[in-house]
């Protein structure tokens, strides 16, 4: 029979025992779903149905009305405008690339945006899928003086 016998510095298991919970922390809020810390792979995402779409949108924070307020067919196209250049720089900001799609046929969904901490107007959603998967996605107001941005939400 082997005995081990072990003296512990009680400053020293404190604070390991610190270290291990901040560590825990930070890795709940940058691995759970609800956390709003997202890196940009895990803006894509397979979204079958309506459900998964908005809790797809859901996952970054926002609100959103339970159905599609439109639905629409689109070709990304094959040569790409300024605007649509500008529309894809954000999108790689985000970990997309449209140019991978040039010429395919996708559907556009657009949501209604119920949280928006600083428009005063309509806000939208869209997510743009490609067989089942998002390959593009943007927060907008739709009033004269919009914007558009990526799907993380606001800090506060």
């Amino acid at each position: 029979m082997f005995i081990i016998t072990a003296k512990l510095d009680r400053k020293k298991v404190i604070g390991g025992a610190l270290i291990l919970v901040v560590l825990a922390a930070a890795a709940i809020l940058l691995f759970s779903p609800s956390g709003k810390a997202r890196s940009a792979g895990d803006f894509d995402a397979v979204v079958k149905t309506n459900e998964q779409r908005v809790q797809y949108l859901e996952s970054f924070g926002w609100k959103v009305s339970a159905e599609p307020i439109e639905e629409q067919r689109i070709t990304i196209p094959r040569d790409f405008s300024r605007v649509y250049d500008r529309y894809n720089t954000l999108q790689k900001e985000q970990g997309f690339d449209l140019k991978k799609y040039a010429g395919l046929e996708a559907v556009r969904y657009t949501y209604e945006i119920t949280n928006h901490p600083s428009a005063a107007g309509k806000v939208v959603a869209d997510i743009i899928v490609y067989r089942n998967r998002v390959i593009a996605a943007d927060i907008q107001s739709v009033s004269a003086q919009g914007f558009m941005e990526g799907l993380t939400f606001p800090a506060a």
